[in-house]
């Protein structure tokens, strides 16, 4: 499972000219989950979101989570994030999930998020959005948790 975060002063996610998802400071992460994957990766992903320290400290470090400022997550699919450019001038997608296996991903890693942070936004699975996002920094972090990625305390 893979997710480009971007460290926004502020992200919204509209469709058909509605907003339906927005925050404040925080992450805009796009996220795709690929074959393979399983709700394991998807837990290891939202783990290190949550907890990767890329918000500057009072010295101007950046020491800080996402959970240590309480700032915004807002969760957007894009599976576009699997594109394989090597053969050719055509992107190929096959390494993504299926599209059900895709939205079944995105949707456990929502709740799971939801239950773990209190400011989550969405997009919508599948859905023709335009993301609008103040990039802080700019910072912009590409994370992979490759299918069956053992955790540190799994491999003792």
């Amino acid at each position: 499972m893979q997710a480009l975060l971007q460290r926004v002063t502020q992200a919204k996610v509209v469709i058909d000219g509605q907003t339906c998802g927005q925050i404040d400071q925080g992450l805009l992460a796009l996220v795709c989950a690929e074959q393979g994957d399983s709700q394991r990766e998807a837990d290891k992903l939202l783990a290190k979101i949550l907890k990767l320290r890329i918000f500057a400290d009072e010295a101007g470090k950046m020491n800080r989570s996402l959970q240590d400022i309480g700032g915004g997550l807002l969760l957007v699919s894009q599976f576009t994030l699997a594109a394989d450019c090597s053969g050719g001038n055509r992107p190929s997608f096959g390494q993504a999930a299926s599209p059900q296996e895709g939205q079944r991903l995105y949707d456990y890693l929502v709740a799971q998020a939801r239950s773990s942070h209190p400011k989550v936004a969405t997009g919508e699975f599948a859905a023709n959005m335009q993301v609008h996002l103040v990039n802080d920094g700019p910072v912009t972090i590409p994370l992979r948790i490759p299918p069956g990625t053992r955790s540190v305390a799994e491999q003792r």
